[in-house]
């Protein structure tokens, strides 16, 4: 009579089943998870598209980028005081989504960076989104040779071809330009301010970069699927595009994929 039980056979193809099924299903579930938060990411920086927008319909302008001011935006100056500048920063202007820090959820704040260093973690200009410093231009600037950055910031008619003219993407820093979509800045960028090491995540040129200690993951291996990026058109419209998309290559006295992509016309 035989016993009730599974034989030795019987286990090792109940087993051998389950590790395939395993080996399925896990890869597809972490794959659905991410493109969930890469999701999340971009419906995030629609709102902030559409917090630009209304600022500037009632200013006729966008936002400073950076707004240096001895007064404080309410909640106090974002960052930290030993290496971000003190000052109005485009995200103090629009009303309901700033936090001096991202410990908590916020529009501001993307849900799939990768940083790996608690102090930059949880500081809300890093690691986010960054704008466009060619539109949103700053007040002044710490560093010589950035006067293109510098004056007052342009309006939405200002800008020629605003469908194809970047105003917001995933970024390592509050900050961003063409400068850190080229290996060939026309000045060299260093790690000694950490506006500098601002970069497109999963860019191809970032594993050459000088960068932050922590910043290595989030701004070489990228924080979505394929090495893309959500980035904000100033017409409103959000893609995710491949990183490399933003990539400007320098072409003798000129700049390929730098007008109107990240300088409007």
């Amino acid at each position: 009579m035989r016993h009730a039980g599974f034989t030795l056979i019987e286990l090792i193809v109940v087993i051998s089943t389950f590790a395939l099924f395993m080996a399925i299903f896990v890869p597809v579930l972490q794959s659905s998870r991410e493109n969930a938060k890469a999701a999340l990411c971009g419906s995030n920086v629609k709102q902030l598209i559409l917090g630009l927008f209304s600022y500037e319909t009632e200013n006729q302008t966008l936002p400073y980028g950076f707004y240096d001011s001895p007064t404080p935006p309410p909640g106090g100056y974002a960052g930290y005081g030993q290496y971000d500048r003190k000052g109005w920063w485009w995200l103090n202007f629009i009303e309901g989504f700033y936090k001096k820090s991202d410990g908590k959820k916020i529009v501001v704040q993307c849900p799939c960076k990768q940083l790996n260093d608690p102090m930059i973690n949880n500081n809300i200009l890093c690691g986010n989104y960054g704008v466009n410093r060619s539109i949103c231009k700053s007040s002044d600037d710490i560093q010589i040779h950035k006067e293109e950055f510098v004056g007052r910031p342009l309006s939405i008619a200002e800008i020629t071809r605003p469908a194809g003219t970047l105003l917001i993407t995933d970024s390592g820093y509050s900050l961003i330009s063409w400068w850190h979509a080229t290996n060939e800045p026309p000045v060299v960028l260093g790690s000694t301010i950490i506006e500098d090491t601002a970069y497109v995540p999963g860019l191809w040129i970032n594993e050459d970069r000088d960068l932050w200690p922590g910043q290595e993951q989030d701004a070489v291996y990228s924080r979505h699927p394929n090495k893309t990026v959500n980035v904000g058109f100033a017409d409103g419209h959000v893609s995710r595009i491949k990183a490399d998309d933003l990539f400007v290559e320098s072409m003798a006295e000129d700049y390929m994929n730098k007008s109107p992509l990240w300088v409007p016309k």
